[in-house]
């Protein structure tokens, strides 16, 4: 039977009845699934303030979605993708002019024992660390002129995730996800995977200040079942009708819920996240089961948590999530203070296969052209030694790379001194890259903006370049 509108009006409102039910919370949140347009065709640009911007953006975008494959801890510019000979030819010695601000004093030159060798048609210079990905050189732009702000863990995290030295602050994803919207409501926009616990753990993908519905979905792939992965994941146990009837008393509540009640921003960002793992039951099960992929394809990646981390990342983004995070491992795995080469070999090939398949996966199906790959740490390590074969942090100067969504590859742009100490030509600050990012996903940097505080925020703060001649 069902309830007149006058009779809800006289009894609740959606709000309200949230703020008073215990048991029925979670079938409350579906209410606004009813009457509203479906997410994805409104963005996120329905209740959240200036400088949102729906689907469109502030213009055509060459990158539909971004995959951040984040090497937590900083790999050795040099050992991979900036050789410097000098180190070889110098080792030992401490050259004049070498110290750098870091955590620890400035050792001697430490050499590299890796060979480089030139690929693809570009000839781009890629460690024989890394032979599989290598084949993917002429889609590779090597950014070698990166630099930060500080040399520690977590200051140097969050500036490569949010654009500041300090947490609190909208990330990345959050902040794509406010610009842009979703292109699957039955999935969260941005999604975080790791197995374990990075340094600074949640606050690497957080919301901020930005409506809490942005922030990042972590995603702990450790085990492949989807409903450990997903903890909850489970379809509802009511009968077809009786949900019907549920869905449609709640339907008739949420179109009081305006006229009754003002707009409580706390209130709608957890009904938001209900909102998401109820349709997340429809469609993150199947996403998340990476057994459904043919035994080629596991083969191809491979089976560490890294290669099922970057098989995820392209079924995730193949089904509309915008972000998606790679982290390499828990805590910090690249942070080489000691033993320095043979982890650093151990890391390599670890990394190798599920980066190169993953490349070519999103190439086989044409999917590499409109989604950007990104590659990197929080920051590189020096071209010193440190407790005699490790190496320190280095903000001054280090690699990252991207590959797809409007980047042109083959190339390397910028350079750092003879030993890798410090940026020198076309330096690249974080806040460029993310200034780049955004363009390349039809976003203005500059006019990607929130008000908070009284004061318009934005990811790169009062800086920030794109780096055009990376662009195609």
């Amino acid at each position: 039977m069902r309830i007149s509108q006058e009779a809800i009006a006289s009894v609740l409102t959606r709000r309200e009845a949230l703020k008073t039910t215990g048991a029925g919370l979670g079938m409350l949140a579906l209410a606004n699934l009813l009457p509203r347009e479906n997410h994805a065709s409104m963005g996120s640009a329905d209740a959240d303030s200036a400088g949102q911007l729906g689907t469109m953006g502030h213009f055509a975008p060459k990158a539909k979605r971004i995959i951040h494959l984040f090497m937590n801890g900083g790999p050795f510019q040099g050992d991979l993708f900036d050789p410097k000979p000098a180190l070889n030819k110098f080792a030992g010695q401490k050259p004049q002019g070498a110290d750098l601000r870091t955590e620890r004093p400035t050792g001697a030159l430490m050499p590299v024992p890796f060979g480089f060798c030139h690929h693809g048609q570009s000839g781009l210079e890629i460690s024989e660390l890394l032979p599989y990905t290598s084949q993917f050189a002429d889609d590779l732009c090597v950014v070698r002129s990166m630099h930060t702000d500080n040399p520690n863990h977590g200051p140097a995290l969050f500036m490569m995730n949010n654009g500041t030295i300090t947490p609190n602050r909208p990330t990345l994803g959050a902040w794509l996800s406010y610009g842009l919207g979703s292109e699957n409501a039955n999935l969260p926009e941005f999604i975080s995977l790791c197995p374990g616990r990075p340094v600074r753990f949640s606050e690497l993908w957080s919301s901020g200040f930005l409506p809490a519905k942005h922030q990042g979905v972590y995603v702990n792939h450790s085990n492949l079942d989807p409903k450990q992965m997903i903890p909850y994941l489970q379809n509802n146990k009511w009968s077809g009708e009786a949900q019907t009837e549920q869905l449609e008393l709640l339907k008739d509540l949420n179109q009081q819920s305006d006229v009754r009640a003002g707009v409580d921003p706390q209130l709608e960002s957890r009904i938001h996240a209900m909102e998401t793992a109820f349709r997340m039951q429809i469609e993150a099960a199947e996403a998340f089961d990476i057994q459904k992929e043919t035994e080629s394809t596991r083969e191809a990646y491979g089976k560490s948590h890294f290669a099922n981390g970057c098989l995820l990342a392209r079924r995730l983004v193949e089904r509309g999530v915008r972000t998606v995070q790679v982290y390499y491992g828990n805590g910090q795995p690249w942070d080489t203070h000691s033993n320095h080469n043979e982890s650093t070999r151990t890391l390599c090939e670890d990394i190798d296969r599920p980066v190169a398949a993953l490349l070519k996966d999103l190439k086989q199906r044409g999917m590499l052209e409109d989604t950007l790959v990104l590659w990197g740490g929080e920051f590189g390590r020096t071209p010193t030694t440190e407790n005699s074969d490790g190496r320190d942090h280095n903000p001054w100067g280090f690699t990252v790379w991207m590959a797809g969504g409007g980047v042109r590859g083959g190339m390397a742009h910028g350079t750092t001194d003879d030993f890798g100490f410090r940026a020198m030509q076309d330096k690249v600050h974080i806040h460029d890259l993310h200034a780049t990012i955004l363009h390349l996903m039809g976003l203005d940097h500059t006019r990607l903006t929130y008000r908070h505080a009284g004061r318009d925020y934005r990811l790169t703060d009062v800086a920030g370049n794109v780096v055009r001649p990376i662009l195609r």
